[in-house]
């Protein structure tokens, strides 16, 4: 009988490298306006979808071909109008992530410091700008103004390439039927599959077992912590 083995989840923070990055109907559009830039119409770009969509990984495309930094919009909260400009003076393209989460008055301040300096403002959340609860009419009015587009979550042909390159990348081979079955048992975004097929690589080595069906389910009941089913 195999070892039993709890699975270590901790796994190295994703590269969200452009080559890493899976291009489908759903994001496209999205990845156009990333290489559009510098030539935006607009100050910002807005992004929108799901968690698991892609948001994210866009963002960090989107800051190492600008050399913006990336900070999460609740970090925002007690910055000052100093603060902000230093952070724009270090760097004049900005990635704020959950950016309906910050406070109104910092992201109003970076977004017309940016302004002053000809910057760039990249923003992610579930929903645009339009349908955030926005109390500051200037605010409001900036934001909406900028270009929204949405990065649907991944469909069954996404994700099923997103798992086939992860096994790529690290040479593993999979059983007929692996893939199909992941594709319609797992949590249905990129960063679940490249945990997944990480589980599968450390499990299989482990237990020396071939990545066939019985060993996916096996990996998705430890992921999930139910009994795994086929």
């Amino acid at each position: 009988m195999p070892n039993q083995l709890t699975l270590d989840l901790a796994l190295p923070p994703p590269t969200y490298a452009r080559d890493d990055f899976v291009v489908a109907g759903g994001n496209r559009e999205a990845l156009a306006w990333i290489d559009q830039w510098p030539h935006w119409p607009a100050l910002a770009l807005a992004l929108n979808g799901p968690t698991g969509c892609g948001k994210t990984h866009l963002a960090h495309i989107w800051a190492a071909r600008a050399g913006a930094i990336v900070v999460d919009g609740q970090d925002l909260e007690g910055k000052s109008v100093a603060d902000l400009s230093d952070m724009v003076v270090a760097t004049p393209t900005i990635v704020v992530e959950g950016a309906d989460r910050a406070p109104e008055r910092a992201l109003f301040h970076l977004y017309n410091l940016l302004r002053e300096r000809g910057g760039h403002l990249l923003l992610t959340s579930v929903l645009p700008p339009a349908h955030w609860s926005i109390a500051l009419p200037d605010l409001a009015s900036r934001l909406r103004a900028a270009p929204a587009v949405s990065v649907a979550p991944p469909d069954d042909e996404l994700l099923g390439s997103i798992i086939l390159k992860q096994l790529g990348d690290r040479q593993l081979h999979a059983g007929a039927g692996v893939v199909q079955y992941l594709v319609s048992h797992m949590e249905r975004s990129a960063e679940a599959a490249r945990r997944v097929v990480a589980a599968l690589d450390r499990r299989g080595l482990i237990e020396q077992r071939e990545i066939d069906r019985r060993l996916a389910a096996d990996v998705l009941g430890e992921l999930s912590g139910i009994s795994p089913t086929t």
